[in-house]
């Protein structure tokens, strides 16, 4: 699906409703004529099950013979950020190719709303597990409603992992793509290369800029604390950060953001600087919004996986609910999904 969206000029979300048929989705006859035919050029087919036969009416246990064919996914927020929707639309995907369904709850982390949902779940017959997900990736405390339930309930971690590390975890490999996006700039002959780095206090960005010094170490290339700005994953700090690194004695060639909203930001900057982007300055972005496809040029960029993550939290959890309970309890599987390089027209070789 991230082939098709980067051949196409489109999100893995508009890849997701062309292929699923989405009539209310709001898009054009050419955009979903142009997805279709991409995915048949490359092979792509979306896996068509029959539908599950209706599940009885909820009671504490399954009848004797009965199918557990529904998922509970659990995330903290759905509204506020593009991505842990596009992780929905992995997890349903996959489940359906399993002849399985999706139950979303969205909690907003009220333990309340929380501790409900999961009673409900929990009392469903055809209940076959649990993902548990969050919007930014972090260490998280299972809810007690939960964690009381390991024993029948299969949970599997989703941009988030427990203290312990018992669990099942699906996480983004940032780690690596900070490292791929530097070394995407060294091998284009940068050598003097920024980054703007979001709330240094998240995962997120903790992880891809130490990717990023990595590759410079493998580079050989010197560690410069004056090339690097913390931001907040906002365009405006995006703008303040490229002008103060363009003021340095020795201002970058590159400038690698640890957003795409910080990428136009600097992009803006430096257009206000008289500096032509890739010409004079590359930039380079991270997540792959869909605003990266229009920018001018279009953003060189590397994926957050947030479709492939979605597909393996629930691959991950039918192999955990088909593992004995006594063999699940403090075996570890830790997953990270790579972060792809989509190459555009930002970054020009030196």
């Amino acid at each position: 699906m991230t082939d098709v969206a980067q051949a196409a000029g489109v999100s893995q979300s508009t890849v997701s409703m062309v292929l699923n048929n989405m009539t209310g989705a709001r898009l054009s006859a050419e955009t979903r004529s142009k997805v279709l035919g991409v995915a048949m050029e490359l092979g792509y087919r979306l896996p068509r099950r029959e539908a599950p036969a209706p599940a009885v009416a909820a009671s504490a246990s399954a009848a004797p013979g009965s199918r557990r064919n529904l998922i509970g996914y659990l995330v903290d927020e759905i509204s506020t950020s593009p991505h842990p929707v596009v992780s929905v639309d992995g997890a349903r995907d996959a489940a359906w190719a399993h002849d399985c369904v999706v139950s979303v709850a969205v909690t907003r982390g009220n333990a309340e709303q929380e501790s409900a949902a999961i009673e409900m779940l929990a009392a469903h017959p055809a209940l076959l597990g649990i993902v548990y997900s969050t919007i930014f990736t972090r260490e998280v405390a299972l809810p007690e409603a939960l964690a009381g339930r390991l024993d029948t309930v299969p949970v599997v971690l989703l941009n988030c992992h427990d203290e312990r590390h018992k669990l099942p975890t699906i996480v983004p490999g940032e780690v690596g793509g900070g490292h791929a996006a530097t070394e995407h700039l060294i091998a284009m002959g940068h050598t003097r290369i920024a980054f703007i780095n979001g709330e240094p206090w998240m995962e997120a960005a903790k992880d891809r800029v130490k990717g990023y010094r990595r590759a410079l170490a493998t580079a050989d290339l010197p560690f410069d604390p004056a090339l690097v700005r913390d931001g907040d994953w906002m365009s405006g700090t995006g703008f303040e950060a490229t002008r103060s690194l363009m003021a340095e004695a020795r201002p970058p060639t590159a400038i690698f953001c640890a957003n795409d909203l910080m990428a136009l930001g600097a992009m803006e900057a430096l257009a206000q600087l008289g500096l032509k982007v890739p010409q004079d300055v590359s930039v380079m972005g991270y997540d792959d919004q869909e605003i990266s496809r229009h920018t001018h040029p279009p953003l060189t960029t590397m994926v957050l996986p947030n479709y492939e993550m979605g597909r393996a939290a629930v691959e991950a959890l039918l192999v955990a609910a088909d593992t004995p309970a006594t063999q699940r309890a403090g075996r570890r599987h830790l997953i990270k999904i790579d972060c792809p390089l989509v190459v555009r027209r930002t970054v020009r070789q030196r």
